[in-house]
């Protein structure tokens, strides 16, 4: 009876480690929600809705953000979301880190929120690749504000990721080269409890939504409930 006692107090020791690092990719999921939610609320200071119509993906990375020491540069966690074929409903989300580039995570010592929308299939492509640098491997740029990007440059229309930041309550378009991403591999095993590859869980829809990602999912919907590009069939 104490060898069973002892044993049952081990898993739920064990289990408790594990139980808390799933909630980090939970809150990261909330905490993407409510940027989302915030910056679509104000449609003439937010991603232009031509734009976000037209896009595949939406990546969030909330501002948790953290500077690599010994590294350089900057830190951040966040969860890339794709349309279910390219032209669905919203899908299972696939985390990610970014780090390093020219620009500042920080303003003033506050933390900021970053946004980018993929336009196309391709764009989708080319950040399953491990370590992809914006602006070399990528097209991107600071994207258009506004309800509608009728005074976008021809860059930003023809860029492959569209960039944002918000800080202090001020959202606007960041320049994003020089960041590499790359999948947080150890991320979504946690959050879907077995190992999916990016590509699997993004564009082939092998991965079903955890539930964590619903009310991302939803929000999501709500401002822009089609749109996108299908995926070509492999």
């Amino acid at each position: 009876m104490r060898k069973l006692t002892g044993v049952v107090l081990c898993l739920a020791f064990a289990a408790t480690p594990l139980a808390g690092r799933q909630s980090k990719e939970a809150k990261r999921l909330e905490s993407a929600t409510f940027v989302v939610n915030e910056i679509m609320q104000t449609p003439e200071k937010g991603i232009p809705q031509d734009l976000l119509d037209k896009a595949v993906c939406v990546g969030i990375i909330p501002s948790e953000l953290k500077v690599a020491f010994g590294v350089g540069g900057k830190f951040g966690r966040g969860a890339l979301v794709c349309r279910k074929g390219g032209n669905g409903a919203w899908g299972a989300p696939s985390m990610f880190t970014l780090f390093g580039g020219n620009f500042g995570f920080q303003i003033g010592g506050e933390a900021t929120d970053i946004v980018f929308i993929v336009m196309n299939p391709g764009g989708v492509r080319k950040l399953l690749q491990t370590g992809v640098k914006l602006g070399a491997d990528i097209s991107a740029a600071a994207g258009p504000v506004g309800r509608t990007a009728e005074g976008a440059t021809d860059v930003q229309m023809h860029a492959e990721i569209l960039s944002y930041s918000r800080s202090r309550g001020l959202f606007a378009g960041i320049s994003l080269d020089g960041a590499v991403l790359r999948p947080d591999d150890d991320a979504n095993r946690r959050l879907y409890g077995q190992v999916y590859e990016p590509k699997q869980i993004l564009m082939d829809g092998v991965a079903s939504p955890p539930p964590a990602a619903k009310p991302l999912d939803d929000t999501l919907g709500k401002y822009s409930p089609r749109g996108g590009q299908a995926f070509p069939s492999a």
